[in-house]
C-alpha cells in the first residue's frame, strides 16, 4: 500500500472517518439490519461471513492501492455505522498523488441516514482529496434509475455530467449479468471552494 494512501484524522462533528478494519465488521453488521428496503441500488452483505469477506475484499484492494476504505463511525455513538471510500484513484506517473479520485461506495445503516453524517461524510473526503492530496476532480456517480442517491449528491453542490450508458455491472437484485446506466458527477478545483463554503453551511 503506498504510504501516501494511509488517511487518518478524518473528524467531523457528526462522523469520523477510520481506516476500515477487521474489528468493525460486528458492528457494521449491526448497522445494515436495521431496515434493509434502502439497498436497492447497492449490495450490502446480510450476516457475518458476508461483511467479513466484504471488509476482506476491500483490506486487499487498499494493500494494492486501488482504493482507501473507511468506517464511517457516529461520533455519538462510536459505533461504525457503515463504509465508504476513495477509488477510482487516477495516477500523472507511478508514486505520485492521484490527480483524481472517485468518492463512491458508500452505504449507512438506516439509522445513520438522514442524520447529517453521510454530508459531513463527503465534506471530510472532498478537503482531504482537494487540500492535502491536491487532486484536480472529485468524482461521485450512482445508478441512473437511483433518483434518491442523485437528489443527496446533487444536494451536495456536485455538477451533473450526463450518464454514462452500460458503464459498470449492476448490483441490483435479479439483474445479474447486466449492465446499468450510471449517473456522473464531479466536483473540480476551481469548484471546491464554492461546494465547501456549501457544505460546511450544511454541516452548520
Amino acid at each position: 500500500m503506498p504510504e501516501q494512501l494511509i488517511v487518518v484524522g478524518l473528524v467531523g462533528r457528526y462522523v469520523r472517518l477510520e481506516p476500515l478494519m477487521r474489528t468493525h465488521v460486528d458492528a457494521l453488521v449491526e448497522a445494515c439490519q436495521v431496515e434493509r428496503t434502502t439497498y436497492g441500488f447497492t449490495q450490502i452483505p446480510e450476516d457475518r461471513a458476508g461483511m467479513e469477506h466484504y471488509v476482506d475484499d476491500l483490506l486487499r484492494d487498499w494493500q494494492a492501492g486501488n482504493v482507501v476504505p473507511f468506517a464511517q463511525l457516529d461520533v455519538a455513538s462510536e459505533r461504525a455505522v457503515g463504509v465508504t471510500r476513495f477509488m477510482t484513484l487516477r495516477y500523472r506517473d507511478e508514486g505520485e498523488l492521484p490527480f483524481a479520485v472517485e468518492i463512491g461506495g458508500t452505504w449507512l445503516g438506516a439509522g445513520a441516514q438522514r442524520t447529517g453524517i453521510n454530508g459531513e461524510a463527503k465534506f471530510l473526503l472532498m478537503r482531504h482529496a482537494f487540500e492535502t492530496w491536491g487532486v484536480t476532480r472529485v468524482d461521485l456517480k450512482t445508478d441512473a434509475r437511483n433518483a434518491r442517491s442523485r437528489a443527496a449528491i446533487l444536494r451536495l453542490g456536485a455538477t451533473f455530467e450526463g450518464v454514462l450508458r452500460r458503464w459498470q455491472p449492476s448490483v441490483v437484485e435479479g439483474e445479474e449479468g447486466l449492465y446499468r446506466d450510471s449517473a456522473m458527477f464531479s466536483v473540480t478545483k476551481d469548484e471546491w471552494p464554492r461546494v465547501r463554503e456549501h457544505l460546511e453551511s450544511l454541516i452548520g
